[in-house]
């Protein structure tokens, strides 16, 4: 990301700082990719073998055409090159096939270090972050950069550094074999630099749109497939298709505007390099005509003028993918430069107390709204407190905030009297479990998904957290019993299993602190029944703080918090409550009615 003070165009990456970028995670494998690298010059270089006794090849029997010539010696001469040509190639393949091994175990060891330190970061990012961003966009974007990424190691770098050798070799060939029709076709090079310095900003730039444009076509399918339900409960199939049609008619349009640029860059490089060679060619003939250059210098001349337009060829590919390359890890870049969360060193051992002491709360979105203002309220170890109140009121704030995932503007948070920056983020949420009120599982078996709650957990552990979940009887029941896949965010099984695992989830993480977005709203009344007992032998012995939605689930509670305009409007039993005429006796009552 650009540095303070630095304007977005000044802060984007250039291709050599992208490349120093990459060394960073290149370095640890210096002992494999040096001489892998240092493999490729030497192959590079026997490819200029071929060209310099061809030119023998050729040379030596257009000479024995002319009077005095030996030609059985000019016989023995194409027999020797052609056992040093031979030679060469055997050479160059048996080189080439280490040095091929070599950039791929040295350049996959380093994009598999890039991929972890990224996903590293992504998992220590703050909830904030993944709330500005869209899932599909961002994990088809990260992986659409990676690829580019991974192409430039695996097959720019060697392909840039291949032709960088031919075309120096090259050109000093030329100069030795004739420099004043060298410089002649060197004429062309300014052009070329400048063609390169244009064409290669604009396709960078259509490169990072073209990326964004297929990030926001992988979103619209990894939203359709998510919802898919609900999309053909709606019926818009056709609706999801016109939007996945625009985004890859943006994603078209975009790449045919870089296509364009590239193409042009490279007609105009074979226009000015092909057309040089014809060029010097031409002169050159004349030059053999009048003795000027012999016929081995001339043809050698033209032999490696080739090599050299077509190394100068094959650069605005080389360019476009360094510019790609640079735009992908300049947005890798942007993610890794993210601030992460920040939490203090002091490791949790609560014994469950935590207290919210004036407490307010806006969203970066909003700064304006708070929607904590002035919260206080304090819950003992092993008490079972009530958040009630009316939608919006801030109930889901105050857990996200006992969760770490934001920080209060003003006011503290804290846990048995210590300020909740103190502990480690690590530790403390680690002391707490959360059952939510929709349950998204992951795509593995119920046993994974139990196991979530303490991995490396027995499978005598799993089975006794789902018997106190009441969900042992279930899943014993299903074919495969635990090892059954649940299938994307849970979809095979019902909503109350899917509440009874992640209660299986909670008793196996044995939290000192439990957070209950109420899991029984949306459920038949055999599995609230259930659901409500799990929670009871959840419950049992840990602090905990209920959602409630369903006021009727709270009469029980300890104490009743209701919150209102981000304040704590009242406090007490539900019977406390129902004796004085405030919200909490207008919830009831209206529920009720």
């Amino acid at each position: 990301m650009p540095t303070h003070g630095e304007t977005k165009e000044e802060g984007k990456m250039k291709p050599g700082a992208a490349l120093a970028w990459l060394w960073t995670y290149l370095s640890p494998h210096k002992s494999i990719f040096i001489p892998s690298l240092l493999a490729l010059f030497i192959t590079a270089g026997l490819a200029l073998v071929f060209p310099f006794l061809l030119k023998d090849l050729i040379g030596d029997p257009a000479d024995a055409w002319k009077e005095g010539v030996n030609v059985e010696h000019v016989k023995e001469g194409l027999d020797r090159n052609l056992k040093w040509l031979v030679g060469a190639l055997c050479l160059q393949a048996f080189i080439g096939f280490w040095r091929v091994l070599g950039f791929m175990k040295s350049g996959e060891g380093a994009l598999n270090g890039l991929r972890r330190d990224l996903f590293s970061h992504l998992l220590k990012l703050p909830v904030s972050f993944f709330q500005d961003q869209r899932a599909g966009a961002l994990s088809s974007r990260v992986a659409a950069d990676l690829t580019i990424v991974r192409e430039t190691l695996m097959s720019t770098v060697p392909q840039a550094v291949r032709q960088i050798v031919i075309l120096v070799g090259g050109l000093a060939a030329v100069f030795w074999f004739s420099w004043k029709l060298a410089c002649v076709m060197l004429a062309c090079v300014p052009v070329v630099v400048l063609a390169v310095a244009v064409f290669g900003r604009k396709v960078r730039k259509h490169s990072r749109a073209a990326q964004d444009a297929l990030a926001e076509s992988g979103t619209v399918i990894e939203e359709s497939v998510q919802s898919i339900q609900d999309v053909k409960a709606f019926g818009n199939e056709g609706f999801e298709e016109r939007r996945y049609s625009g985004a890859l008619d943006e994603f078209f349009g975009v790449t045919m505007r870089g296509a364009l640029a590239r193409a042009a860059f490279l007609s105009f490089i074979i226009l000015v390099m092909f057309g040089t060679i014809a060029g010097v060619a031409w002169w050159g003939a004349h030059l053999l005509v009048r003795g000027d250059v012999t016929n081995e210098e001339f043809v050698g001349f033209i032999l490696f003028s080739i090599f050299v337009g077509a190394s100068l060829g094959s650069f605005p590919e080389i360019v476009s993918q360094f510019q790609a390359m640079s735009g992908a890890t300049e947005r890798i870049r942007e993610i890794l430069d993210h601030d992460i969360e920040q939490g203090g060193t002091r490791r949790a051992e609560l014994h469950g107390a935590l207290a919210f002491e004036n407490v307010g709360f806006a969203y970066a979105s909003r700064p304006d709204r708070l929607v904590l203002d002035g919260a206080s309220f304090e819950v003992e170890a092993g008490q079972r407190v009530a958040l009630v109140g009316p939608s919006g009121a801030g109930k889901s704030t105050a857990m996200s905030l006992i969760l770490g995932f934001h920080r209060p503007n003003e006011g503290r948070v804290t846990f048995d009297g210590v300020d909740a920056t103190e502990f480690s983020l690590g530790s403390l949420r680690g002391e707490m479990a959360v059952v939510p009120q929709e349950v998204l599982l992951f795509g593995g078996s119920i046993r994974e998904n139990i196991e979530y709650g303490r991995p490396g957990a027995t499978m005598e552990e799993v089975e006794a957290a789902a018997r106190d979940a009441n969900a042992h009887e279930f899943i014993s029941a299903l074919p495969e019993g635990y090892e059954t896949l649940v299938g994307p965010r849970g979809v095979k099984i019902s909503g109350g299993q899917r509440q009874r695992i992640a209660i299986a989830r909670a008793v196996l993480a044995d939290p000192k602190i439990l957070l209950l977005d109420e899991a029984t709203s949306a459920l038949d009344a055999e599995s609230e029944r259930l659901v409500n007992e799990a929670l009871e032998t959840l419950m049992k012995g840990r602090t905990s703080v209920v959602i409630a939605h369903r006021l009727s689930t709270v009469r029980h509670a300890d104490r009743i918090l209701v919150i209102n305009h981000g304040k704590v409007a009242e406090s007490g039993t539900h019977e406390e409550l129902m004796a004085q005429a405030g919200t909490y006796r207008f919830l009831v009552e209206t529920q009720l009615s």
